[in-house]
């Protein structure tokens, strides 16, 4: 096989399907029969200058793919599995890999550096071919310019593979050496430079040290300063990518650099082709998110208090930076379509825009209005499309008060653009800058209303005719009605709505079977919005809500009725399925939760759940994620009558708890799990070893995705409150899991801020397991089970409470079990609460917290700390 690879991965590569086919198949076939032999006769091709460039170009890839994947368990396996082959072999391939750096076939090269990248995120962390940099590096400046250029493109991607503890600084300093230079070339080769621009952009995590040398770091900017003005338009786009990256990495050593910056990005907003003018434009998107985070987490206004690391690059800017950003508004395209996905210049300075308002706040609305107020009435669209535009991004972050009275003068003549304006995007903009308003300044937290008895009729006329309109400006107006609707959610028992809620409901439900409703997201945006409208309706409409179930019910028989359809005929009617699903949702939700409604809503219930198992069954092996939702909706709202849905359902909940690929289904069945066991608490005990069987499957497999987990133990305590003591014969399986992963959460202080969430997450589930427990078997004298695993539980409470990293839910959740291992184990606890080594500091923090949800729990859990001891 090895001689004969060349033509098999040129017939894997070939446009008949059965010579394609049979190809694969060999290729997989000589993996499985012999690793080494493959993996080599790969590297063998990619090296060889002779071959064809098809051939060694997948040979490449399949390399790659063989050390790298997606999916953390499968990287794992690849990983250990590179590791334990034979030391020669690997010493083998790595020679032919770097061999390849010198090819004069581009592709090769490329190809050749990123597998080399890859050997090195297995092995640098492993101590293992240390002498990789230093060999790229050694001549690096005696090198051709072809093979000087896939040198500097391996350091890039390798820097992009590790992490840079795993790199020592003098490797690091040589590094940023070789590719600072490598950017100032003078023998003007721009493969090199592009190749050394986009190695710093991966290289700049590794800089820490560089950056807080003054030198250092003042030639490296000038460098990188210097590279935005290249002749070459992917050298400036790749030189203005660094900048981004440094302004969210080294933020706080800019000050130097700031106004020279704003020149090179001004000069580059207005002059330059499309993507470098982006990039530029996201430097300042990139600085505002840091002034935002900082502002937000030391609390600060805008008085530049000393204390506060926050340079107020902006506000210094703002002057210059908003008339800048003004001008991109109106470079609009005359064929965009902004569901497209297609990011423009109008659409980054609009995003900007209104990330600067979030910055600055009330500063920034003296310096838009003229410009709204110049070009809100001009006979060019895009003059009046970019007014528009300007004004809907700046209502996040100004104070209702400065903005109240502008929208008070503004949304009479936006109603009627949105009826009368000629041209769609103005309506499409219009729309939107509508529904920004109803987000921001509309609902119980406003003092002023925007929306009065007197101008509801007009919103709501004007609303419903624009869903009439074009998809995209329809969508939109669906939208500005979802957050109409939200801003009413608690206005007492009448709504402003409520006399137009029958009409806004049939609006919606007409959206839903126009023609056009697939384009724009149309239909998703009319059903979503439908969602809302039922949401936040008070009980005066209720019936109208009730009159709604049959029509929904109908809508979902017809998808399930339909015939031998196409693929994408399926994918829309699983869409629609979905859409439907989460509508009856929301409906259940709403009567289900108030007595007199509920009476009403009852008699549908056997059709609904009939209709939802119906939906489960044509999917044969998943499960539909929305389908579940509501059916955790039903049975809250049926409490133990549920039961009689069990024998048919159960089967499917079986099924979404196997869901390993699509773990958010997964997810969304252990948390129906939860609701089934509220309703029908101890009735939930013949499934329940069923239940238990595959939650520990899931524990103990490798494929299941993390998010999973902390559902999966929170759903442990659902199921030990529904049966009580019966949960016992389960302690010895679920309290190992329990402790194992109690012991992983420990111990991660310093970790990022994704994994301390996670972290987080995964604590509470913990926690929430236990309690459920402790609960369960109150009163009950199978307790004395639990007292073996009391120690353990306390020594978590005092690690959680050391590491200093626990968010309030998971402090409240912990003080709770506290109070639940005094309250269920009573004097057996007390002793060992006593000799716990941070309990009473705990409890003493919480019962100051000034989160009264905490104070509440804590309070409790002293009462019964103080009867565990006292007995």
């Amino acid at each position: 096989m090895a001689t004969e690879v060349t033509q098999v991965l040129l017939n894997a590569q070939a446009v008949d399907g059965a010579v394609r086919k049979h190809a694969e198949e060999s290729l997989k076939q000589f993996q499985e029969q012999n690793l080494p032999n493959f993996l080599l006769s790969l590297a063998g091709e990619l090296a060889n200058n002779e071959k064809p460039v098809d051939s060694r170009k997948l040979a490449g890839l399949i390399l790659k793919n063989a050390l790298d994947a997606k999916e953390q368990h499968r990287k794992f396996e690849l990983v250990q599995r590179w590791l334990s082959l034979d030391v020669a072999v690997k010493n083998q391939i790595k020679t032919c890999l770097l061999q390849t750096l010198s090819s004069p076939v581009p592709d090769a090269r490329s190809t050749a550096s990123q597998v080399i990248a890859k050997v090195a995120g297995i092995e640098l962390p492993q101590r293992q071919w240390p002498e990789l940099i230093g060999s790229l590096l050694s001549s690096i400046h005696q090198l051709p310019g072809h093979v000087k250029q896939a040198t500097l493109e391996t350091l890039g991607y390798l820097c992009e593979e590790v992490s840079p503890d795993v790199v020592d600084q003098d490797h690091v300093n040589k590094i940023l050496t070789a590719v600072v230079q490598g950017m100032n070339a003078t023998e003007g080769n721009n493969d090199v430079r592009l190749a050394a621009t986009r190695a710093l952009y991966n290289a700049l995590g590794f800089a820490q040290a560089n950056f807080s040398n003054d030198m250092e770091r003042d030639y490296i900017m000038r460098v990188v300063c210097e590279a935005t003005l290249s002749p070459e338009v992917k050298i400036r786009q790749a030189a203005f990518e660094c900048l981004v990256s440094i302004s969210s990495s080294y933020y706080e050593k800019l000050s130097p650099y700031i106004q020279d910056i704003f020149t090179i990005t001004a000069k580059a907003v207005r002059e330059d082709e499309e993507p470098v003018a982006l990039q530029a434009i996201e430097f300042w998107s990139s600085i505002c998110d840091e002034e935002i985070d900082i502002l937000e987490e030391y609390g600060g206004d805008f008085t530049g208090d000393s204390e506060i690391p926050c340079f107020y690059f902006i506000k210094q800017a703002l002057p210059a930076l908003v008339p800048m950003l003004l001008e991109t508004l109106l470079k609009q395209e005359e064929d965009q379509d902004q569901d497209d996905g297609a990011w423009n210049l109008a659409m980054a300075g609009g995003t900007c825009l209104g990330l600067v308002a979030r910055t600055v706040g009330d500063d920034v609305v003296p310096l838009i209005m003229p410009f709204i107020e110049e070009n809100i009435t001009k006979p060019d669209w895009r003059q009046r499309e970019g007014a528009t535009y300007a004004f809907g991004s700046i209502l996040e972050g100004p104070s209702p008060d400065k903005l109240t009275p502008i929208v008070n003068v503004a949304l009479n003549f936006m109603l009627t653009a949105l009826t009368q304006d000629p041209n769609s995007h103005v309506k499409d903009t219009t729309a939107w800058t509508l529904g920004r308003i109803f987000e921001f300044l509309h609902g119980s937290t406003i003092e002023t209303p925007i929306i009065t008895q007197s101008n509801c009729q007009q919103i709501i006329t004007v609303l419903l005719q624009s869903m009439k309109d074009a998809p995209n400006v329809a969508e939109k107006a669906c939208g500005a009605l979802y957050f109409l609707a939200q801003g009413f959610e608690d206005v007492g028992p009448s709504s402003p709505l409520t006399p137009y809620f029958q009409e806004i409901v049939h609006s919606l439900l007409t959206v839903t079977h126009r023609e056009d409703a697939g384009e724009s997201r149309l239909r998703t945006a009319a059903y979503e919005t439908l969602n809302e409208v039922v949401r936040c309706s008070t009980d005066e409409t209720a019936p109208i809500v009730v009159q709604l179930v049959p029509v929904i019910m109908t809508e979902l028989l017809h998808t399930l009725e339909a015939q031998k359809l196409s693929s994408e005929e399926r994918e829309k009617q699983n869409e629609l399925q979905g859409l439907l699903c989460g509508c009856l949702q929301v409906i259940i939700q709403k009567l289900g939760s108030s007595e007199p409604n509920k009476h009403a809503f009852m008699q549908y219930v056997d059709g609904i759940m009939n209709l939802f198992l119906r939906v489960f069954a044509c999917r044969s092996a998943t499960v539909h994620e929305e389908a579940m939702l509501a059916i955790g909706a039903l049975a809250y709202a049926t409490g133990p009558d549920f039961a009689k849905y069990m024998p048919e359902f159960y089967k499917y909940l079986e099924m979404g708890l196997q869901n390993f690929e699509e773990y958010q289904v997964c997810a969304v069945t252990v948390g129906v799990v939860g609701d089934i066991c509220r309703a029908l608490e101890d009735k939930i005990l013949p499934y329940c070893d069923g239940i238990m069987t595959q939650l520990l499957k899931d524990l103990s497999s490798n494929q299941l995705h993390r998010s999973v987990k902390p559902p999966i133990f929170s759903c442990f305590g659902d199921i030990a409150l529904a049966i009580g003591e019966n949960f016992e014969k389960y302690l010895i399986y679920a309290m190992p899991m329990l402790q194992g992963a109690a012991e992983l959460s420990a111990h991660t202080s310093g970790a990022d801020d994704e994994m301390t969430e996670y972290t987080n997450l995964l604590r509470n589930g913990i926690l929430e397991a236990y309690s459920g427990i402790f609960q369960g078997f109150k009163n009950s004298p199978k307790t004395q089970s639990l007292i073996p695993y009391a120690p353990h539980i306390l020594q978590f409470l005092d690690t959680i409470y050391m590491e200093k990293d626990m968010d309030d839910l998971v402090m409240k959740t912990a003080i709770g079990v506290l109070g639940d291992l005094a309250d269920t184990l009573g004097s057996n606890a007390g002793s060992l609460i006593q000799q716990s080594l941070s309990s009473k500091e705990f409890l003493n923090e919480c019962l100051s917290s000034d989160d009264h949800l905490i104070k509440e729990s804590a309070e409790w859990a002293k009462l019964a700390i103080s009867r565990a001891i006292s007995v």
